[in-house]
């Protein structure tokens, strides 16, 4: 089971970063937190990698129709949006919002994951036209 929706791009990295705060807020969604996971690995690991920062994006009411259905669906909520390096281009991911249906068989949560696809696809489906344009 596929549980994430990617797109590829040939923006740099913190251009990437930039134009998905943009496109997600279009789409009602706040960052709410970031974890540059590069800094994170070398500061405590010691260890390089390629870019990498997760996204905590939040759209406020779909949050509140998902949790007033189930209160440990936060654990599934499509918060984290990843912007990353994939060798010469840079990925954005985002989870698959159908993955809290799935997972809970709970069909009370259609609607919300429905809404939340609708919303992500559009924020991703700009990035691309975006970088076509480019």
């Amino acid at each position: 089971m596929r549980y994430d929706r990617t797109v590829h791009l040939d923006t740099d990295f913190a251009t990437t970063v930039s134009r998905v705060r943009e496109a997600l807020a279009e789409q009602g969604f706040g960052i709410l937190t970031e974890i540059d996971v590069t800094a994170t690995l070398k500061a405590k690991l010691d260890h390089d990698m390629e870019d990498y920062v997760i996204l905590g994006a939040c759209n406020p009411p779909l949050a509140h129709r998902a949790l007033e259905t189930d209160r440990a669906i936060g654990l599934l909520l499509p918060c984290n949006v990843v912007v990353r390096r994939d060798g010469d281009r840079t990925a954005v991911q985002a989870l698959d919002p159908n993955t809290m249906v799935a997972l809970t068989e709970l069909d009370a949560l259609r609607p919300v994951a429905e809404e939340a696809t609708r919303r992500l696809d559009a924020a991703l489906a700009s990035l691309t036209s975006a970088d076509a344009d480019s």
